[in-house]
């Protein structure tokens, strides 16, 4: 899934698509139908790419592009309305190693929320851009 360039404003509801960079912030397009424009100054508001979220994990801290990508095979998503167990049972199944304790069911509806905004579009069934390979390392392939 490539999900550059999506984001998450703080205090406003659903994704975001960055358009253009201007000196002191984004020019920022929403996700949903009604696909309303906002300037966000970076000076004042916070923002988060959803490709550099990651969710508390037990050892290590579990990357949400893992997850997203674990819920899109799983068979049924619940709700983001659906009650706090239900979603806890989900999320044991897709971050199986998840922080139980910090990782509040405030959490899991925001990504729930996002999956089902992000599942319907075009990007997220897209592989993401790869770093291209640095000039002067070729592939080495085996010769029989």
């Amino acid at each position: 899934m490539n999900l550059q360039g999506i984001v998450s404003v703080a205090g406003k509801p659903g994704l975001w698509r960055a358009l253009a960079q201007n000196k002191t912030g984004f020019v920022l397009e929403s996700l949903d139908g009604k696909k309303t424009k906002l300037v966000v100054n970076l000076s004042t508001a916070k923002m988060a790419a959803l490709d550099e979220i990651t969710i508390f994990g037990n050892e290590d801290d579990i990357k949400l592009t893992d997850v997203l990508g674990r819920m899109k095979a799983a068979e049924s998503v619940p709700d983001a309305k659906a009650d706090g167990k239900a979603m806890r049972e989900f999320f044991r199944e897709v971050a199986p190693d998840h922080d139980e304790e910090k990782v509040y069911a405030s959490d899991m509806k925001k990504i729930l929320t996002w999956f089902h905004l992000l599942k319907e579009m075009p990007i997220f069934n897209e592989e993401a851009a790869t770093a291209p390979a640095p000039e002067g390392e070729a592939e080495v392939t085996a010769a029989e």
